[in-house]
């Protein structure tokens, strides 16, 4: 197979699964992380940001309390996670800095990235630490769960990581290298399938179960965070990761299942803005602020003036220029009372008129889409 051009993705994000952490006696294979850090160091340095999203934590748990994982309550598998999530954290600390790379422990739910206020926070902290050159370890936070921890649970939230970050690509690395057209375990004659232009149901309908004594996903959960991420414009790989350095791998090569995404990320993203979600406020903006949104900027304060509706943050709002006419939407970084507050001030006078230091923009770049109009 030829090598995967990882040049075509800028940011990655990385699904690590338990069976490639934890061995067969419950311990963490440091040999096998060490290897994975290498690889990530290699890529950052040729300028990719990197983003993992970790499971382990209740393996490692379970290991070290002693508990039969299968036969857990939810109760017991939470005291796991919360023993496992120190030792998995330290060891991802350790093996990176050997690279002088700085990692960052980020604990997760679903549900953090469905809440648009929630969403927005998070991608402010993860863009934060991606300028900062850190790395991000991401892992589902099942110490607080409410539900009971459900199957491939992390798959799903590696596929929501990367549409928060909006993501180039997202590598899910398990003991699987890659989609087959049957069970390769039980059928010879399956064959391996390199890409997958579109992701209908009868794809999921070729996907197995988890044959790992310690993952909790299958193929089926990995087809399902597909379709999430390339609907995002996130272009998904599932590759193995049992041997030692299997970033590199996929580099030089080796077997796996590319599941194309239709558009970039950015696109995905403008796409949903524009005609998914119901705005609820307005904004009126001088002929200075539709200039500089046109030229690619985000919404500074000083461009608003006038606030109509009543919002929150991370509500979608329609953004008027002084005809009346919408030139685009997007989600504000304001409640409609802030919003009013900041209208037509300047950046550094945002602490002044509202109590505490907020954000510079009123709405962001990434976070709007532009209509076309008529003058």
């Amino acid at each position: 197979m030829p090598a995967l051009a990882l040049s075509e993705y800028r940011r990655l994000v990385v699904k690590v699964g338990s069976s490639l952490l934890v061995g067969a006696n419950g311990e963490l294979n440091r040999s096998w992380l060490e290897s994975l850090a290498a690889d990530i160091a290699a890529l950052k340095r040729d300028g990719h940001e990197i983003l993992i999203v970790s499971s382990g934590a209740i393996a490692i748990g379970c290991s070290a309390l002693q508990i039969n994982k299968p036969r857990a309550k939810l109760e017991a598998l939470q005291a796991a996670a919360a023993v496992g999530q120190i030792q998995l954290m330290q060891t991802y600390q350790d093996v990176l800095s050997q690279h002088k790379l700085t990692a960052a422990q980020v604990l997760m739910t679903l549900d953090d990235t469905e809440d648009r206020r929630r969403f927005l926070n998070a991608r402010g902290t993860f863009g934060e630490l991606l300028e900062r050159s850190v790395v991000p370890i991401v892992n589902e936070n099942d110490t607080v769960a409410t539900t009971e921890i459900r199957y491939g649970d992390n798959d799903r939230l590696a596929a929501r990581i990367a549409q928060l970050v909006m993501a180039d690509a997202l590598i899910l690395l398990s003991d699987v290298d890659g989609l087959y057209t049957a069970d390769p375990a039980s059928n010879k004659h399956a064959d391996h399938i390199p890409e997958v232009m579109h992701i209908g149901d009868e794809t999921l309908a070729m996907a197995g179960e988890s044959r790992s004594d310690y993952g909790s996903g299958g193929m089926a959960t990995k087809i399902q965070a597909a379709r999430i991420a390339t609907h995002a414009g996130c272009s998904t790989i599932i590759a193995s990761g049992i041997a030692e350095h299997p970033l590199k791998a996929l580099l030089e090569g080796a077997r796996c299942t590319v599941l194309h995404a239709s558009g970039s990320p950015a696109a995905a993203r403008k796409q949903w803005l524009a005609g998914t979600l119901e705005a609820v406020g307005e904004l009126i903006l001088d002929d200075g602020a539709v200039t500089a949104l046109g030229a690619g900027n985000s919404l500074l304060p000083v461009g608003v003036t006038a606030v109509s509706g009543e919002f929150r943050r991370g509500d979608v709002i329609i953004l008027r220029n002084q005809a009346g006419v919408e030139i685009g939407r997007g989600l504000a970084e304001y409640s409609n009372v802030e919003a009013s507050q900041l209208a037509g001030c300047q950046s550094a006078q945002i602490q002044e008129r509202i109590g505490y230091r907020g954000r510079s923009v009123v709405v962001h770049r990434d976070e709007l889409v532009l209509l076309k109009y008529e003058d």
